[in-house]
């Protein structure tokens, strides 16, 4: 396999981190006094979200870490696709949903899970799911999991400080008023700003681990082929089921949402987009 850094996703993820480094050390000296009680619990929740996010996640969705025996060929494209790519085999997990999609988790290579819904795998045939899992292996190369889990945490918390923030601010209501509700206005701030990022920095990585799976399976065709059956899959999946998952977008192969603010604040590009810069690239492969 010729795979070549993307740079430019490296960079991303640089610049990323770094404005949401500096930005959330100014947002702690904002909140400091007002949240002083809060502030370890906060370190604890990032302890826990960092080492155990991959089980977190698959918790949050009611997946099922499975074994050879259960699925002995996922697991056995799983194990030659990371062959492929260079990477240590993934824990393999399964969510018994009829939507159709696929996350990749975990804080790095050696700890790492890809999952995927019972839907997909009937909707897809196989050559479209290697691709599926092509690309969420990519994820894992790429390392991108872990800076979106990290990014998305910090906006969380901020989020968090913007909802309850009156109710954590505790002590002497007008001693304390002012300092709550600059901590709320800091966090509002932070919140919006750690959102566009992350979004912008989603939205890339897409098309990086596209471009990854099409270097790893050789096909780019059989991923644009799959992308075009979930996307038309997700139409007929009952609006429940939709909402039941929906805080996964950010790691879901393809998001849930597709009403124009969905699709303004997307965590993903376009399906028709992702498709046509695949379908270039087979050609590009073809001729080479």
């Amino acid at each position: 396999m010729d795979w070549k850094p993307d740079w430019g996703l490296r960079g991303r993820m640089a610049l990323t981190m770094f404005l949401l480094f500096a930005l959330y050390i100014v947002f702690v000296a904002v909140i400091a006094r007002t949240y002083t009680a809060f502030l370890p619990l906060v370190a604890v929740f990032m302890f826990v979200q960092f080492f155990f996010s991959d089980k977190l996640a698959l918790y949050s969705m009611g997946a099922k870490e499975v074994s050879e025996e259960e699925y002995p060929q996922l697991h056995a494209t799983i194990s030659r696709l990371s062959q492929q790519a260079d990477l240590p085999k993934p824990k393999v997990a399964v969510v018994d949903s009829r939507v159709p999609n696929a996350f990749a988790t975990g804080r790095s290579q050696k700890n790492s899970a890809v999952c995927v819904t019972t839907g997909i795998m009937r909707t897809l045939d196989d050559d479209e799911l290697e691709g599926v899992l092509a690309h969420e292996l990519a994820h894992v190369k790429n390392r991108d999991v872990m800076v979106m889990t990290i990014a998305s945490f910090l906006s969380t918390v901020a989020f968090m400080i913007v909802r309850w923030g009156f109710w954590f601010g505790g002590g002497n209501r007008d001693r304390q008023g002012g300092g709550v509700i600059a901590a709320i206005a800091a966090s509002l701030v932070v919140w919006i700003i750690s959102y566009l990022l992350i979004r912008a920095l989603s939205r890339y990585r897409e098309y990086a681990a596209d471009r990854g799976a099409a270097v790893i399976t050789g096909r780019p065709s059989a991923l644009a082929s799959a992308l075009m059956k979930i996307s038309g899959r997700m139409d007929q999946v009952p609006k429940d089921d939709l909402r039941e998952q929906s805080e996964m977008n950010a790691f879901f192969i393809i998001p849930i949402k597709s009403d124009f603010i969905g699709r303004l604040f997307s965590t993903h590009p376009s399906t028709e987009n992702r498709i046509e810069r695949l379908r270039q690239l087979e050609r590009e492969m073809e001729t080479a």
